[in-house]
């Protein structure tokens, strides 16, 4: 499995959109206006960006069959389609997971460094937190999205998802409790994470194995995502002193054909691997207490295409 399907149409763009500054009608000027948000709650429930995009395809088809008069609330019902798009895209990744080799990480996006400044949003999208909404069902992923990220109201998640607003405060309730129980926690600040994010940069690019121990948790755990493409963990690796000695052993040190850069992954911090001048793979961290407690390594190169330019998120 690639976690990337095959698509008729190259882009989400609706027409008139990409590469034109002609005027555009009254349902394009509504779709772009809330595009990022869009693509947002698509990316947040299926962790993938290229999944998202086909659900922004065919959202986009939907929404320009709508007559505009008819509608009230603009945003919500374009929220209302993208949501049940992407449950039903949801449910079909979930059969093709089943065979994925390996762990299975989000798709990464390089982000701007105004995302991370939106403390709630960089959390939202942040590799941690899509991996703990994996754990949930489709329509709890839904609900959870929809109710604590966008603020949506219950009555429109409750159309959104085929339920009623009672049902949809239940599962919200139950996927809070369920979030709150895994989530990673506690707020950093932004020179605790750059300075977490050099120390580890240094001594991966090093290869020093006691700094390595020393900005480690000592629960730390290390994914990596190679898809059956590339070399990769086949399993997750846990405790500072083997994620450490993994580290060490060089698939991240610095020669004369790898690079390591800092980055934005997510909304947090990461780095980006280049051998010979071409992506290899990416790097997402996360910080607490001023140690690194998480390590994403995604290098399935199905996964690269949004790290070598920014992607629009927002709430």
């Amino acid at each position: 499995m690639s976690g990337r399907s095959e698509r008729t149409k190259d882009t989400a763009e609706p027409p008139g959109r990409a590469g034109r500054t002609g005027p555009v009608d009254a349902s394009t000027q509504v779709f772009v206006t809330h595009r990022n948000l869009l693509f947002t709650v698509a990316y947040e429930m299926l962790g993938s960006a290229a999944d998202a995009e086909d659900v922004l395809q065919e959202t986009w088809l939907r929404w320009v069959r709508v007559d505009l008069a008819t509608v009230r609330e603009q945003r919500s019902y374009l929220v209302r389609i993208v949501t049940r798009q992407a449950l039903d895209r949801l449910r079909a990744l979930g059969r093709r997971k089943e065979t994925y080799v390996g762990p299975w990480l989000p798709e990464p996006l390089l982000t701007t460094p105004d995302v991370a400044e939106d403390v709630e949003l960089a959390d939202s999208v942040s590799m941690a937190m899509l991996l703990v909404l994996e754990t949930l069902t489709p329509t709890e992923r839904a609900v959870f999205v929809l109710r604590e990220v966008f603020d949506v109201d219950y009555e429109e998640i409750a159309e959104a998802v085929g339920k009623s607003p009672a049902a949809v405060r239940q599962i919200a309730y139950r996927a809070r409790s369920h979030v709150a129980a895994r989530r990673p926690r506690g707020e950093v600040s932004p020179a605790e994470t750059r300075a977490a994010l050099e120390a580890f940069q240094s001594a991966v690019e090093t290869g020093d194995l006691q700094r390595l121990i020393d900005i480690l948790a000592p629960d730390v755990i290390a994914l990596s995502d190679g898809g059956g493409i590339r070399h990769a963990l086949l399993r997750p690796v846990v405790g500072a002193d083997k994620v450490a000695r993994l580290l060490a052993a060089g698939w991240w040190k610095r020669d004369a054909e790898r690079s390591v850069e800092a980055v934005q992954i997510n909304g947090g911090p990461g780095l980006l691997v280049r051998v010979g001048g071409k992506i290899d793979g990416v790097v997402a961290v996360r910080v607490e207490n001023s140690r690194i407690t998480g390590a994403y390594h995604v290098r399935n190169p199905e996964k690269l295409s949004r790290v070598e330019r920014a992607t629009a998120v927002s709430r």
